[in-house]
């Protein structure tokens, strides 16, 4: 048989009659011939009552101390299992990430991992042991060049797994949930959630950076980038679960293992359009009618962007082949007629290119689309429109710019030829156009007004955001500018965690003050549905019936962004489960679940 990493969460491992359950569990996949790694989180909610202790001795504990305080979880949970499978008749040793070789950088809390050293695994797994280890945990050098404890902060046992299986080169990580698998939302807000069999690891990583808890983004990002095989299934029955589909084995580099270079990829796509209308009116169903008719007239849309304005009116612009822009403008023409928006300007422009980087976690590492819009700012290259998310960095710039920015951004992330593609990627119509639904209400919107409409303005926010460690989601900048030419300005909308929110506001101070008349706005309370699947650039029309579910709930869409495979919606907070329900049902994501949730275990 084979080499397999499993991981059991703290549910999983909760009490002493779930340890023993879990043992039995491995005895009989090792009878059945496989050589077994089990990574174990702390049990129950042992974290949560050792971070409790923590803070009620001190408001801000020293993160070393909090790091030797919570890696002492996972050991009663291996030392346990390791007894129970002892008696079981099972050999079986426990090991702490230090002793496993798990080593990280010296950064307490959160460090990512640079290399498993595993000569000392291999050992016992050739004298037929059973290895269990502590998830979240692992060792680094302080500054004397003595161990350190170090922790890899949440979802840490789900990255020791598929990190191990991947210095490994095992044959699947296994990840052992209370869920049945991956599902296409969160059951607790849509009772008849489905089971995905497959997904793979773009959209699971689009999905887990959504907050799709099951999977942690990191775990994901390196069972994408090594080609490690994935299966998250429940701890409670023996169904087959979901496999998360991934590229071939890759060897581990000499950057280390998580710290490998986070863009992978870059591609330009030119012979570009863009139609953008100024002053739509901003009411329920306006964004589903000119998509709908769009989509009835064979035009397929790529990028679309709306931004939130004051005044009762949005702006939105999308970008398709500059052969369907006159055909394009029509449509809008007629729409904006009927709807008798004789306020709304309507402009189209050809010519254009769309250059992308692409890569595992670019969005969860915030320099990277700062260094991006840095090196086109350097050429004088203005952005045109901005999409992101979690896998690609999308740019509109003029056709004429194109093949420079290609190689700009190849040089910047040290790509070789072989990492570049010219032209419009596969589309993948055997997937289906959305795969899975979710739901985030943990963002806040903010707007930047008066941002300079010239080369290097959102390079410069994105540069003191990034600066800030602040990770942003959706970045749009608007359509509709401000003054009188050459000084122009247009206004720039990003969501960004809720906690993030006061720091972005100081991280941009200086630049702001630099700017006459720039300002910082938070918005209203919002949450953001997404949808997402890798069939979404195949069929037309993806992005209009999103949009027209939630005009059939009389929910007003306040802000779009789009990716290849993800479009997401920003509504009122109080529209966010009600909007989640309406899109997954859209697209006929429901149905009746084989095996129910047992609890909600968070990644760990």
């Amino acid at each position: 048989m084979g080499l397999l990493v499993q991981k059991f969460g703290g549910t999983s491992v909760a009490d002493v009659g779930r340890i023993q359950a879990v043992a039995r569990r491995i005895s009989a996949c090792r009878e059945e011939g496989h050589d077994l790694v089990i990574v174990v989180s702390a049990m129950g909610h042992t974290t949560d009552e050792l971070t409790g202790l923590a803070r009620a001795i001190s408001a801000d504990p020293p993160r070393r101390e909090m790091d030797m305080l919570l890696a002492t979880g996972e050991q009663v949970s291996i030392a346990l299992l390791a007894m129970a499978l002892q008696a079981q008749g099972v050999p079986a040793v426990s090991m702490t990430g230090p002793q496993v070789g798990i080593i990280t950088e010296s950064a307490h809390g959160r460090a990512r991992i640079l290399e498993v050293r595993t000569e000392r695994l291999w050992r016992l797994l050739q004298e037929g042991q059973v290895v269990v280890v502590a998830g979240f945990q692992g060792t680094s050098s302080g500054a004397a060049g003595t161990p350190e404890i170090t922790t890899l902060g949440r979802g840490g046992s789900d990255t020791s797994a598929v990190a191990l299986a991947a210095a490994l080169g095992a044959d699947a990580c296994e990840i052992y949930t209370d869920v049945p698998g991956v599902l296409t939302t969160d059951p607790r807000k849509v009772a008849d959630a489905q089971l995905m069999e497959a997904v793979s690891c773009d959209e699971m990583l689009e999905l887990a950076s959504l907050g799709a808890a099951v999977l942690h983004p990191r775990a994901v990002e390196i069972a994408r980038n090594y080609g490690v095989p994935l299966v998250v299934r429940s701890s409670w029955s023996d169904a087959p679960g979901t496999r998360l589909t991934s590229g071939p084995a890759r060897t581990i580099g000499s950057e280390g293992l998580e710290l490998n270079r986070p863009v992978d990829g870059a591609e330009l796509v030119e012979h570009q359009a863009v139609v953008a209308l100024a002053h739509v009116p901003d009411r329920p169903g306006v964004a589903a009618l000119l998509f709908e008719a769009l989509a009835a007239a064979g035009l397929n849309v790529d990028l679309i962007v709306q931004a939130t304005h004051e005044g009762g009116s949005n702006d939105i612009a999308f970008t398709l082949a500059e052969d369907e822009l006159a055909r394009a403008r029509e449509v809008c023409q007629r729409l904006l007629a009927d709807l008798g928006a004789e306020a709304t300007q309507l402009s189209g422009e050809a010519d254009m290119a769309k250059i992308s980087i692409s890569g595992a976690g670019i969005m969860g590492r915030p320099g990277v689309a700062a260094r991006l819009f840095d090196t086109l700012a350097r050429l004088g290259i203005n952005l045109r429109l901005i999409a992101t998310s979690e896998v690609k960095v999308s740019c509109l710039v003029a056709g004429s710019q194109g093949s420079r920015a290609l190689s700009a951004a190849a040089a910047a992330f040290e790509l070789a030829e072989s990492q570049l593609r010219h032209g419009t990627p596969a589309c993948e119509p055997d997937s289906p156009a959305v795969r899975g639904v979710a739901l985030d209400r943990d963002q806040v919107q903010v707007v930047v007004r008066g941002v300079p409409d010239r080369p290097g303005a959102a390079a410069a926010i994105c540069r003191a955001l990034a600066d800030a460690g602040i990770s942003l989601d959706a970045i749009v900048q608007s359509e509709r500018t401000h003054g009188v030419a050459p000084e122009l300005s247009r206004d720039m909308t990003f969501t960004l965690r809720r906690d993030d929110r006061a720091v972005a506001e100081q991280a941009l101070a200086t630049v702001l003050a630099g700017w006459p008349g720039a300002r910082f706005e938070e918005g209203a309370a919002i949450a953001r549905v997404s949808a997402v699947g890798a069939g979404m650039p195949c069929m037309a029309g993806t992005a209009a019936r999103m949009f027209r579910s939630l005009a059939a709930e009389a929910i007003n869409i306040e802000l779009i962004a789009t990716s290849e495979i993800r479009t997401s919606c920003v509504v009122a907070e109080a529209d966010g489960v009600r909007a989640l329900q309406a899109v997954h049902a859209a697209f006929g994501l429901g149905g009746s679940l084989r095996h129910q949730a047992q609890g909600s275990e968070a990644p760990n």
